[in-house]
């Protein structure tokens, strides 16, 4: 049994129990809170900054945060939306400048993606290019919503990919249902555009494809042999996706490709990093 599964036994499974015995002093109860949440904040990290090590610092922040904040909490609403909420202010307004978080459009991407295509001849006979490959499907895919403004990004990230409902999820960002959902569609099609006419995955005329691409994105130093990020933590592999993709209908084809990123988990042990921030008395 794991450690996470002994500690959440003791509540069934009751995150607001947690939270309501945490908000009382209860230790236990706030390991169960930290352990529920913390993979849930770092993806959404991930999603929004791209960089991993960004997402790691943004999601440290965040959870001390949401310690600190805990007692506020009045279960006026489910205890993961108010998780949510906090997170949503915190990548929306810190005034942190993460290092990927940079000013980039559509069509920089697209002329990024359409140069150095060449053959991977000398790649595709070693063992790990379908490693490779799978990396650089899923680095771009995660770097592609990065051209949209932050507030469009995270709409399309709690909409298409975390898959909240507009009631929550217009809760999570202040907005009314209405104007979430104008900022949801806007988001969704440009991504649906972009990646539409861009990449070779969702439809072959595009000029991208990620083998053409692999040669170049190695010698940009943007993939890494030595250190792969996401691709051995992908339950799905690069030809796995190809062929998801190609099965479903046009207008689901971008949202399966941005859903097709590993849920990596936050690699930190937070409750150790928190008892060093507030040591026993």
């Amino acid at each position: 049994m794991s450690t996470y599964q002994k500690l959440v036994g003791e509540f069934e499974l009751d995150l607001e129990t947690a939270v309501s015995k945490a908000q009382k002093g209860d230790k236990k109860a706030l390991e169960v809170v930290i352990t529920t949440i913390q993979d849930k904040i770092y993806y959404l990290a991930l999603r929004m900054l791209c960089n991993p090590e960004d997402a790691k610092d943004a999601a440290q922040e965040i959870l001390i945060l949401i310690v600190t904040k805990l007692s506020t909490f009045q279960f006026r609403s489910k205890f993961t939306t108010w998780v949510y909420r906090v997170s949503a202010n915190y990548l929306l307004d810190t005034k942190k400048n993460f290092e990927k978080d940079l000013e980039i459009t559509f069509d920089d991407f697209k002329q990024d993606l359409e140069s150095d295509l060449v053959d991977p001849t000398d790649l595709k006979n070693s063992a790990e290019y379908p490693l490779l490959l799978n990396e650089l499907r899923i680095m771009c895919t995660v770097a592609m919503l990065m051209c949209l403004d932050k507030k469009h990004r995270l709409a399309y990230i709690i909409g298409d990919i975390f898959e909240l409902n507009h009631s929550e999820a217009s809760e999570i960002l202040s907005l009314s249902k209405e104007n979430y959902r104008k900022q949801l569609s806007r988001a969704r099609l440009k991504v649906i555009n972009f990646t539409k006419n861009s990449c070779g995955l969702v439809d072959d005329c595009a000029s991208c494809h990620c083998d053409k691409k692999l040669t170049g994105a190695i010698k940009r130093t943007r993939i890494n042999k030595n250190y792969i990020c996401f691709a051995d933590k992908s339950e799905e592999t690069y030809t796995q996706v190809k062929e998801s993709i190609a099965e479903l209908a046009e207008d689901l084809r971008t949202v399966y490709l941005q859903k097709a990123i590993p849920f990596l988990k936050f690699p930190v042990n937070f409750i150790k990093t928190l008892e060093s921030i507030y040591p026993k008395r």
